[in-house]
């Protein structure tokens, strides 16, 4: 039986990837990285889009594959209104939202609106797979402490969806019959407590709550962040405070790099104070998981790591020391997006999953 062939794309702010699968089985992929120079003045997604978009026809183009042999194009879901794990056809509401930036501006709304515009060329369907707002959070879950600012989750959903089916796979077990606990550590760090197939909690990783990270500062006392915004030391306007607090902190305040294996190196070498800061970043994390396991009542099947930073084994050990009383512990290094894309879009070919409407 012929198996269904899918582009996949996956956009991040420094960086652009593109996979070509057939079935489960990837037949290319390539990451283009942009440098701040050519980055310089690109924002808006119409601007990231002329900058993406032809490296990506270009690279099929060089490697003979013809736009027409695909059955659908899928992207990494962008920031639209909060919805329910799934994959999702693109339409004119959601092409709106992710074009306008209606619910949030970031480069992975280009996931999206280029799969739409690819999809349209070839007359085949787009889609997005569990995008990062996908909101299954409990009732008690979205109670911050002041009605005005509830809880909402954005995070690495695509990824710890997949790591988690991932891992009920491995085991032969349906993934809504386990309470697992999954922490993605990349450029930001959440953590997910899943019962029974839905992330019930995980912590608003994009704009800072939660553990501190290669580049933000994680939770920070609501008094410290507002003499910090009135200070004047930080920025003077919006733009300016936001930038300092997603880049600038963190592995990237107390080391001067928000590259782990750069911090690693820096250990082996002697450095004290980049040793404490990556375990500063280790004892975060951990506690992350312990408040998901309070969340799951302390009945957990296991706790996976992943992400780019759970290459490390220094760092997934600092973790794994002090959260193994609670259940045992699986990392599964790097991400599985792309696949984790390629499979969304091929369900619903299948027909083996509904396509959820926007």
């Amino acid at each position: 039986m012929e198996e269904y062939k899918v582009l996949a794309m996956n956009f991040g702010s420094t960086s652009t990837k593109v996979a070509v699968y057939e079935g489960d089985t990837q037949l290319l992929v390539n990451v283009f990285h942009h440098s701040p120079k050519e980055l310089e003045g690109v924002s808006s997604m119409e601007e990231n889009a002329a900058l993406r978009k032809p490296l990506i026809l270009a690279y099929l183009k060089d490697n003979n594959v013809d736009l027409r042999d695909f059955d659908a194009i899928v992207g990494r879901g962008g920031l639209v209104h909060p919805l329910e794990g799934g994959t999702y056809a693109v339409n004119d509401k959601m092409l709106e939202d992710l074009r306008n930036c209606t619910y949030g501006t970031h480069v992975c709304n280009l996931g999206g609106i280029l799969a739409a515009e690819i999809g349209a060329e070839i007359g085949k369907p787009a889609y997005v797979v569990d995008p990062p707002v996908i909101d299954e959070l409990s009732e008690l879950a979205r109670l911050s402490g002041c009605p005005d600012f509830p809880r909402r989750p954005l995070f690495h959903a695509l990824n710890q969806k997949a790591i988690a089916k991932r891992y009920a796979a491995e085991y032969g077990l349906p993934y809504d019959s386990l309470r697992l606990i999954v922490a993605h550590m990349g450029g930001g760090v959440t953590v997910g407590a899943h019962l029974y197939g839905k992330i019930v909690d995980v912590n608003n990783g994009l704009e800072g709550e939660g553990a501190y990270t290669a580049e933000r500062p994680g939770t920070l006392a609501v008094l410290d962040v507002l003499r910090a915004a009135f200070s004047g030391k930080y920025g003077s306007t919006f733009q300016e405070l936001r930038e300092f607090f997603t880049f600038h902190c963190g592995l990237a305040a107390y080391v001067g790099t928000n590259d782990g294996r750069e911090v690693t190196r820096r250990i082996r070498a002697g450095d004290r104070q980049a040793e404490l800061a990556y375990q500063g970043m280790a004892y975060q994390i951990a506690k992350e998981i312990g408040a998901a396991g309070a969340v799951l009542q302390g009945e957990v099947d296991a706790i996976l790591l992943t992400g780019g930073f759970a290459n490390d084994p220094m760092l997934m050990g600092w973790i794994e020391e002090s959260v193994r009383y609670l259940a045992p512990v699986h990392v599964y290094p790097g991400e599985d997006e792309m696949l984790a894309l390629a499979q969304g879009a091929i369900r619903v070919l299948k027909g083996q999953e509904e396509v959820q409407v926007y």
